[in-house]
């Protein structure tokens, strides 16, 4: 089996074909073509501000409330995030995702939509933190490096799990490539390859793993981990509901063969989904 066999791989190459090759229509494409440059530039500064604000722990932004009103400022920024993550996520979620963009366009760039939405979302919380100005703990030495060293494996980690799950999808290119190729977007189907293989929630657990992994520890920080730490244990709960709605008895006999979180320290049974993708 090649790489171009790889059922992941062969959908992204095929939906960029599509896009490359589109259908005359100067208006569509040059909105596809906006949306899309939005949504990665979005998501780009997002992770990019993620990175580096966590890396100093929080204590390094552009929040500039006065204290002690910045600490619900900062709350605000924490909450912002994850109830509008979720909220959009749900049925009429999905359905207002589709309103945002008026015109005919509004279902195909729903995806996209999202991931403009989550993104700046994520910038907000990011640059516009008010630092406490406490500084707790900045790793020195082979520790700092044994830290960083954690911290990228931890970044890794979690563009691999997105990659499993579908990189179309979580980057946001489905919508605006697919409105550039004129066809109706065609999500991934239930992800179970990869890391998947694994654990069922490798995203949200990479995730957490970033927020962990840090050379530089604040109160700031602590209250980021701890708060998103919580929602990554939480919230796929709900995802896995809509998993169940939709795949039925495949979802049921992958979750009682895969672990949610947390991987078994002897080889996994199979998934019982071998031929899912």
């Amino acid at each position: 089996m090649t790489l171009l066999d790889d059922p992941r791989i062969a959908r992204l190459l095929r939906l960029i074909r599509a896009a490359l090759h589109p259908p005359k229509g100067v208006g569509r494409i040059a909105f596809a073509l906006f949306m899309g440059l939005l949504c990665h530039a979005t998501f780009a500064a997002a992770v990019l501000s993620m990175i580096v604000m966590m890396f100093f722990g929080l204590s390094e932004s552009f929040g500039t409330v006065p204290w002690p009103m910045a600490a619900l400022a900062n709350a605000a920024l924490i909450m912002q995030f994850p109830l509008a993550h979720s909220f959009l996520l749900t049925g009429p979620g999905g359905r207002l995702l589709t309103r945002l963009i008026p015109g005919p366009h509004g279902k195909t760039l729903a995806t996209t939509t999202y991931a403009i939405i989550a993104s700046a979302q994520l910038l907000a919380l990011f640059v516009l933190w008010t630092p406490s100005g406490i500084v707790w703990w900045r790793a020195e030495g082979a520790v700092f490096w044994a830290v960083v060293v954690a911290y990228g494996a931890s970044w890794l980690i979690l563009l691999k799990a997105s990659f499993d799950a579908g990189a179309e999808v979580q980057s946001g290119a489905l919508g605006w490539m697919s409105l550039m190729a004129r066809i109706r977007p065609v999500f991934p189907d239930m992800p179970t390859q990869g890391l998947f293989r694994v654990i069922r929630q490798p995203i949200y657990v990479a995730f957490a793993l970033t927020l962990w992994t840090v050379p530089v520890w604040t109160p700031d920080q602590l209250v980021l981990a701890a708060s998103f730490t919580a929602y990554c244990l939480l919230a796929p709960r709900l995802k896995e509901r809509r998993f169940l709605a939709r795949y039925g008895d495949r979802f049921a006999t992958y979750r009682s063969a895969v672990p949610y979180a947390l991987p078994r320290v002897t080889t996994p049974k199979a998934n019982g989904q071998p031929d899912a993708q």
